[in-house]
């Protein structure tokens, strides 16, 4: 028994993705369906609203504004979160833009040495949020069809990106980065020459180009594994045993599994709830809000990778932020 464990994990992977590629010929019609949903969601969602963002932060993270906004938000940064004031910036753009930019600016701060590897820990957990256009026009207006829905999901994905935000002031408090150099990379002395543009913006959309198109991998691929899990009747399997175990509704544990492995997906069935589960779809929908997914984490742990930022702090953080999120809408349903 003992040498059946050992091999397993000594195999789990190569295990699991030979039951991958038997069930892409086993189930090959609804996964080319399937791959052919995920990139066309990609294409007509996620890169141009995406997109411009990765240039523009790359823009940024190449000028003085990074070095304002520090001198500016410092007094308030430091004592509320225990990072930079320059790191605002990953604040700011990883709430207005969505997943998983905000990863993409906190990589960026550690590689100009703003922010050490543990900053770099304490922002990775809150930073990367879904974008008030998601929320607002996709989940608020088009799936429940309401805008005091959709206001009401924002702000408790904001006020929980920021409670989670202050609990993450406490990671890791009392050590120290002994490989971090405190000698910063400083944006205020280098000016940008009109000889430089065309070099800076040609790196910063190769840069981008490269980030959008892993993205756009991950979409596909897990959309392909959706429709794996829902035609092989696992996702039905799992669902009926929490409702034997715990009695969740079938329809909820459905909504609940697949927007853990794929957020949108798991929005689209929470929304779609019947009405007699009004109140808990809203509740559910904000938790995989504040979650983000399977996906999402994988999204951002290919991005921090590189700059060995441990991906630990951000599933906490979001494992934290969305119960916060849950909590808030519950409140603001009742009042």
């Amino acid at each position: 028994m003992n040498f059946i464990v050992i091999s397993i994990k000594k195999y789990f992977f190569t295990i699991v993705f030979l039951i991958f590629t038997i069930s892409l010929i086993m189930f090959s019609n609804n996964n080319l369906i399937a791959a052919q949903n995920g990139l066309n969601l990609w294409a007509t969602k996620v890169l141009p609203s995406l997109f411009p963002f990765f240039i523009a932060t790359e823009l940024l993270c190449q000028t003085n504004f990074t070095y304002i906004l520090g001198k500016l938000l410092n007094k308030f940064m430091r004592p509320i979160f225990n990072v930079p004031g320059e790191s605002a910036i990953a604040i700011i753009l990883g709430t207005i833009s969505g997943y998983p930019v905000g990863a993409k600016v906190v990589c960026n701060l550690k590689n100009q040495k703003i922010i050490s590897k543990i900053e770099a820990e304490r922002l990775i957990a809150y930073t990367n949020n879904s974008g008030p256009l998601f929320i607002l026009g996709t989940v608020g207006i088009a799936l429940f069809g309401n805008k005091k829905i959709g206001f009401i999901l924002l702000i408790s994905h904001i006020l929980a990106s920021i409670v989670v935000g202050y609990c993450f002031s406490f990671w890791k408090k009392d050590k120290f980065d002994i490989n971090y150099n405190e000698t910063k990379f400083n944006s205020k002395s280098i000016p940008i020459k009109i000889s430089d543009i065309g070099e800076i913006l040609g790196t910063s959309i190769k840069k981008s180009i490269s980030t959008i198109l892993s993205i756009g991998g991950f979409i596909v691929l897990f959309s392909v594994i959706l429709s794996i899990l829902e035609t092989s009747g696992i996702l039905t399997l799992i669902a009926n045993t929490l409702n034997n175990l715990f009695g969740i509704s079938q329809n909820i544990s459905l909504a609940l599994i697949t927007g853990i492995i794929e957020l949108t997906n798991g929005v689209n069935i929470a929304a779609i709830l019947p009405d007699v589960y009004h109140n808990t779809s809203i509740l559910l929908t904000s938790f995989l809000l504040g979650f983000g997914g399977i996906s999402v984490l994988l999204q951002v742990y290919s991005i921090i990778a590189k700059e060995n930022i441990s991906i630990k702090p951000y599933f906490y953080g979001k494992t934290l932020q969305g119960i916060f999120s849950f909590i808030f809408t519950f409140i603001f349903l009742n009042i």
